[in-house]
């Protein structure tokens, strides 16, 4: 399942002087805001014609268009210019916060111990390495502010060592489309080889012959759908196919099983899952299929010791753990370990050479499950908190007796533990540091639960600072996303603190399309039963109101991506709800991408949305496509955010939507759009750059609430 990332980063431009021809307005001191130009274009499908006035802007090479979102960002730029020093002053509240010099708790593998640090003012990071010798040297193997230099963009994917520690392959993208080019270096010597792989989809890794690699590489949609294996001096062109994905439902990457024994290639959709294998130490060989693909049967796998453990749905819908033998692999050879449990959903499998700790979610918390093969027992981490997230770190020494573990919740900083599987004892190796006295006692969390229309109890989580009064006279900033069954997790943000110190309460409502609550929790917020995910969402505002945490004039929304398309269908629903929404990145014209095969994750996410080639599918998206169901009403304020290289939800997307919103909506409230024209989907590459963006978001709100400081 696809997981999508929030935000974009932001860049300030300069206000342009020209007469914009894509616009009907002049700038002026006081701006109006542009105008689109219409020029209809009708789809006709099922005997239903729509007309799409602002198709025209599908072409970012298009002069015209550019200059559009150009005059865009100028009126954003000049609405929010009273802001402007708030903005500043939020930027550097939470870049304050943020140690510069620090560095990540490092992680042993193969007589190695790896580990990432930041230099100060810098926004990239360096990665190395130590051998694990008493005052070993420091290895610098990338470090990311050299490479990054002239590039507005910039982004390590992925790297891994090779089984001799002695060839690094790393992964780079520099345009912000997820398309990432892979190159190679010689840890003994320092050379980066002439040799490189352009569009891959930045996931590699090494044979154990130190010489192979296996790799990804995208097609014209960026879906990743081949694998392929370069040996090192050897041509690129001639590198053999050994793996093609020709099901546009599926994509593919490869991985080394934690073992170091074999090669796996996963072709993997929304509902299917089909795993190949071979022997590491004989690149040159044929991979063996797994389990077959059937529909609707998801499964993962995880070598050790003489045995394979599968995590799957066949005939469980929260999942369950089976076993079977190294060199039976069929689904008919698979013996239950652990069964399906209809309140606990098992989501993820860790295996060392004599453990094997499941991560499991009830009520929609977290809990770890350790299994000690030598004496046969077992036992569950827990955790005290009403409200928190927990998860397997970096543990890839197969050998190891330690857990490495992280723990956050909306107050907690990121706190990172290693758990020894024989005491059962945590050992507190890092929190996370909050500079200018952060004290998480004086902030406080809840877990509620919203009554949605029909019934059906929806968890918010919650944070305040201590005094928040529960009289609707306090702004609360709402987030959702719902989406994929990606669970929305309570984890600690120091950026949040420039909204909490101002009086803000922060919730999260964990709506149904997620997997908080299960796999049915997810199930019933897709496809035919989306409408939960945005209603949902709608009912735990109400409640927040109805409650008195804040009131409707003090209510914000914000979702991007698919938590941008439930921003959108929810203003559309129940525009009155919010005093002001943030979109960011929205997947707003659900129905026109959804049948444009050419655009990247369409064919893949028919399982998730719907295939609209189908008439009831069709029928039900166009029902709630923000975008086809924008009317002559009023509409809440709105900062609507997107980024001109965006590889997964394309710009094109909000900008119609904010200009047919511009055509039609009845009122003058605020509605702005911010084009970043350097960055993608996950927004500014760097450390800190990203957070301009966040600035103009709370400014957004701050202003519209009458915050000045």
């Amino acid at each position: 399942m696809q997981k999508i990332n929030r935000f974009l980063g932001w860049m300030m431009v300069l206000a342009l002087s020209i007469q914009f021809t894509a616009c009907e307005q002049e700038k002026e001191i006081n701006m109006k805001a542009p105008s689109a130009k219409k020029i209809k274009k009708e789809f006709v499908e099922f005997g239903n014609t729509r007309v799409d006035n602002y198709y025209w802007l599908n072409n970012r090479e298009d002069k015209e268009v550019i200059s559009y979102l150009e005059a865009e960002n100028t009126y954003t730029k000049e609405v929010m210019k009273d802001t402007e020093m708030l903005q500043d002053k939020i930027f550097n509240e939470i870049v304050g916060r943020i140690k510069q010099t620090d560095m990540s708790v490092p992680y042993i593998l193969n007589g190695y111990q790896y580990y990432t640090r930041y230099e100060e003012g810098k926004e990239y990071p360096v990665y190395c390495r130590k051998k694990l010798i008493q005052d070993a040297p420091e290895e610098v193997m990338l470090d990311g502010n050299k490479m990054a230099e002239g590039y507005p963009y910039f982004q390590i994917g992925s790297w891994e060592v090779s089984k001799s520690n002695e060839m690094l392959v790393y992964s780079v993208d520099t345009v912000s489309r997820r398309k990432y080019t892979l190159h190679f270096k010689s840890l003994k010597t320092g050379e980066v080889y002439e040799e490189s792989i352009p569009n891959t989809s930045g996931n590699v890794t090494w044979a154990n012959d130190n010489n192979t690699v296996f790799y990804a590489i995208k097609d014209e949609t960026l879906r990743p759908y081949k694998i392929l294996k370069h040996k090192l001096g050897n041509p690129v062109d001639i590198d053999p196919v050994v793996y093609h994905e020709d099901d546009p439902t599926f994509s593919s990457y490869v991985y080394k099983t934690k073992t170091g024994k074999y090669m796996v290639i996963v072709s993997g959709s929304t509902l299917s899952d089909e795993y190949r294998i071979l022997d590491a130490g004989k690149p040159d060989g044929e991979f063996k299929v797994f389990q077959e693909r059937e529909r609707e049967l998801e499964y993962s796998i995880s070598h050790q010791g003489d045995r394979w453990l599968i995590r799957t749905n066949m005939d469980a819908k929260n999942f369950r753990l089976m076993e079977t033998k190294e060199n039976k692999t069929g689904k008919q050879q698979w013996q239950e370990i652990i069964p399906n449990r209809e309140q606990v959903l098992l989501e993820g499998v860790d295996v060392f050479k004599d453990y094997f700790v499941l991560t499991e979610r009830e009520n929609g918390l977290v809990r770890f499950r350790v299994f000690n093969l030598e004496n046969k027992s077992e036992h569950y981490v827990a955790f005290q908190e009403v409200d928190y997230y927990a998860y397997t770190g970096s543990n890839p020494e197969y050998n190891s007796r330690h857990l490495r573990y992280g723990y956050t919740s909306l107050k907690t900083p990121t706190t990172i533990y290693d758990y020894d599987l024989v005491s059962r004892e945590s050992t507190l190796k890092k929190q996370y540091e909050v500079l200018g006295g952060y004290n998480p006692e004086e902030y406080a969390t809840e877990r509620i639960y919203a009554t949605a229309r029909d019934g059906v109890k929806v968890p918010v989580s919650i944070v305040y600072k201590k005094g928040f009064k529960k009289d609707g006279s306090q702004p609360l900033l709402l987030y959702g996303y719902g989406s994929y069954g990606y669970s929305v997790e309570s984890t600690f943000r120091s950026s949040r603190l420039s909204l909490l110190d101002r009086g803000f309460a922060y919730a999260i409502a964990h709506t149904r399309g997620g997997e908080e609550l299960g796999r049915q929790w997810y199930e019933d917020g897709k496809l035919l039963k989306k409408k939960n995910t945005f209603f949902d969402f709608i009912d735990c505002g109400k409640f927040l109101v109805e409650n008195n945490y804040t009131s409707g004039e003090k209510l914000f929304g914000l979702g991007g991506s698919a938590g941008g398309l439930l921003i959108g269908a929810v203003v559309n629903y129940e525009p009155d709800l919010f005093h002001g929404v943030i979109a960011a990145v929205p997947f707003v014209d659900v129905i026109t991408t959804m049948l444009d095969e050419s655009i990247p994750l369409t064919t893949s996410e028919y399982d998730e949305w719907g295939n609209p080639n189908e008439e009831q599918y069709y029928d039900y998206m166009l029902s709630y496509s923000p975008y086809d169901q924008v009317e002559a009403k009023e509409y809440p304020n709105m900062l609507v955010t997107t980024g001109l290289h965006d590889s997964q939800v394309q710009y094109w997307e909000p900008a119609k939507w904010v200009a047919k919103l511009r055509e039609l909506k009845t009122d003058d409230r605020q509605l702005l759009l911010w084009t970043n024209m350097d960055f993608g989907h996950s927004g500014a590459s760097g450390r800190f750059e990203r957070y301009k963006e966040t600035a103009l978001e709370y400014a957004f709100m701050f202003q519209l609430l009458g915050v000045e400081e």
